[in-house]
């Protein structure tokens, strides 16, 4: 069996190319390789989507929420391959299935986002992904994801 683990913050950035204002994972607070991983996202009055969403009543869009569980699925699918990703490929949703949101998370929370593997056939990874805030369920959802390689553009002949 494999000993959870914690990641800082530099550390999930050696694993995820996302960065401010999209980087939606704060730390890690327990990780099992190929199995589970727990991961924490401060939502702040800072974040750059609150002055629009809503004004008078800030809520962290439901789509970023999602994001953040995506994000922290990307980083246990890496730790599974005992590899960081390359400069060259893309982590991509494929798809999202079954996602419910039970309350709204606003300034102030502390986002608890844990992920399952579900299985892995042909690259195509799914996971089973719950948010919790003060051990309340704020959202829940299927995510498939895979791993693309970027096409090199052409270089012009000189």
């Amino acid at each position: 069996m494999n000993a959870p683990t914690a990641m800082d913050i530099h550390q999930i950035l050696e694993y995820l190319p996302h960065r401010y204002p999209i980087l939606l994972v704060d730390r890690v607070l327990e990780i099992v390789p190929g199995e589970r991983i727990v991961a924490l996202k401060n939502v702040s009055m800072n974040e750059p989507f609150f002055p629009g969403h809503y004004p008078h009543h800030p809520v962290m869009p439901g789509v970023l929420i999602v994001e953040a569980m995506a994000q922290t699925a990307a980083i246990l699918s890496f730790r599974k391959m005992d590899g960081k990703p390359e400069t060259d490929a893309v982590y991509y949703f494929v798809g999202i299935d079954g996602a419910r949101f039970k309350r709204p998370v606003m300034p102030g929370d502390q986002l608890i986002i844990e992920i399952t593997i579900l299985g892995n056939k042909r690259g195509m990874w799914k996971f089973a992904g719950k948010a919790r805030v003060d051990g309340q369920l704020a959202c829940e959802a299927e995510l498939i994801c895979t791993m693309r390689k970027l096409e090199k553009p052409e270089q012009p002949e000189q």
